[in-house]
């Protein structure tokens, strides 16, 4: 074959979707309903690791000797861990494969959680816990990629699957962690532990996949797709602060939301359920969402609504938080659906699972960085002026920004245009 003729051959094969049409043999739909039953098991399992210890917090500092300001480096230790094992995770999956990434992260969840119920010391516990969100971190990368690479024609209503299984965890984890450690004699070590099971089930599911898949790394078959340079992408650099500005909203109300309410005389028991109710919401709204962004050329009128109904939401928390605590809620919980549309949007801002892998490690990983601070500034601004005026005034203007690098993410771009053809941007 002539060397021009031996080229186009060769762009061609890199043009080529890296994904894997579903077969319509009767195994293959079964592998397929316990491939969609595993995402949403592993899901399931990526938050309760941090919204169970919240509750049980004060129990666990006791127990453990643990001073505030280690109390102060836990609340952040979830951040940091899925930005630092989140830009690990594409290489990862290209020596092993996603799948088997996948796999072993449901691995160390279900060993951290449990490990940690039987940790004698602050440093013993912090580390465990570490390990567990090592696995929720490659996961959370990893996921969006499988679906990308293993439901191509599927990609709205699987993401839509995960985020709303993701939901559920998070809500499910913050309310019963309570009840269910006093029904277990109220260890918190029993309260933290039980949740390792989950994880084995998860496990378990995620192995026939593994062994019916037999995936490969893709430098195993040559198949590695080329490392972009993702930098140069304006889209890839509006995701990951958009993914970071929604992360720092998330992660503000899930640690101060109930102190909010119960500053303005909300008690105890209602402020939980408040902030159970946040998360709740999402379990719908995640599944139908990212459907509905799936089906447009561009996604920006969910960017803008939903920041509208984080400062509606703000608002009313500032202004009347007891006056109607339930709207607020709604509309806060309503906001942090962005999460659920940029894991969406990660998905649909590559033409491959290479693509998909190497935007999501870097939105992922650049925006749960940029969050660390948000929930430290958040309870310095209260601790200087013992009112919520000014923290909450402060989430509402970070809610601009947000929906500006949203509008920019949210346009029907691709990234490898952009990295590879800096001048694309330009014209555009």
């Amino acid at each position: 074959m002539p060397p021009a003729a031996d080229t186009t051959a060769s762009r061609r094969t890199e043009a080529r979707p890296q994904t894997e049409r579903p077969s319509t043999t009767p195994s293959a739909k079964y592998l397929g309903w316990l491939f969609a039953v595993a995402i949403a098991a592993a899901a399931f399992n990526l938050r309760p690791v941090v919204t169970s210890l919240g509750p049980l917090l004060d129990q666990v500092r006791t127990d453990l000797g643990m001073n505030p300001t280690l109390a102060g480096l836990l609340t952040a230790v979830p951040s940091l861990c899925f930005g630092v094992f989140g830009f690990a995770a594409p290489s990862m999956a290209r020596r092993i494969g996603p799948i088997a990434v996948i796999a072993a992260g449901m691995g160390a969840i279900t060993a951290g959680v449990l490990a940690r119920s039987f940790a004698g010391g602050t440093a013993v516990f912090l580390l465990l816990t570490a390990l567990a969100l090592a696995g929720v971190a490659v996961s959370n990368v990893l996921i969006p990629v499988v679906i990308k690479r293993y439901f191509p024609d599927r990609v709205g209503p699987m993401i839509g699957l995960y985020s709303m299984s993701l939901s559920a965890g998070t809500a499910l984890a913050a309310a019963v962690t309570v009840p269910l450690t006093s029904a277990l004699g109220g260890d918190w070590r029993y309260g933290l532990g039980v949740w390792a099971g989950l994880g084995a089930l998860a496990l378990l599911l995620w192995l026939p996949v593994l062994l019916t898949k037999r995936e490969r790394g893709d430098r195993a078959d040559g198949s590695a797709p080329a490392k972009l340079p993702i930098t140069r992408s304006r889209t890839a650099w509006a995701m990951a602060c958009f993914f970071g500005l929604q992360a720092t909203g998330a992660y503000v109300v899930m640690g101060w939301l109930p102190k909010i309410f119960q500053d303005a005389g909300v008690d105890k028991g209602t402020s939980g359920v408040l902030l159970a109710m946040t998360m709740v919401i999402g379990v719908p709204v995640s599944f139908v969402l990212p459907n509905l962004a799936a089906r447009r050329g561009d996604q920006r009128l969910f960017v803008v609504v939903l920041a509208a109904c984080g400062i509606a939401g703000y608002a009313g928390l500032a202004l009347a938080p007891a006056g109607a605590p339930w709207v607020w809620a709604v509309l806060v919980g309503l906001s942090n659906c962005a999460f659920p549309l940029v894991l969406t949007m990660i998905g649909l801002r590559a033409r491959t699972a290479g693509g998909v892998a190497q935007l999501s490690a870097f939105a992922q990983g650049v925006g749960y960085l940029i969050s660390i601070p948000g929930p430290i500034l958040i309870g310095r601004i209260y601790q200087m002026t013992g009112e919520w005026y000014g923290p909450l005034g402060f989430l509402a203007l970070l809610l601009v920004p947000q929906m500006l690098f949203g509008l920019r993410a949210a346009m029907a771009r691709h990234i490898e245009d952009e990295a590879v053809h800096p001048a694309a941007q330009v014209k555009a």
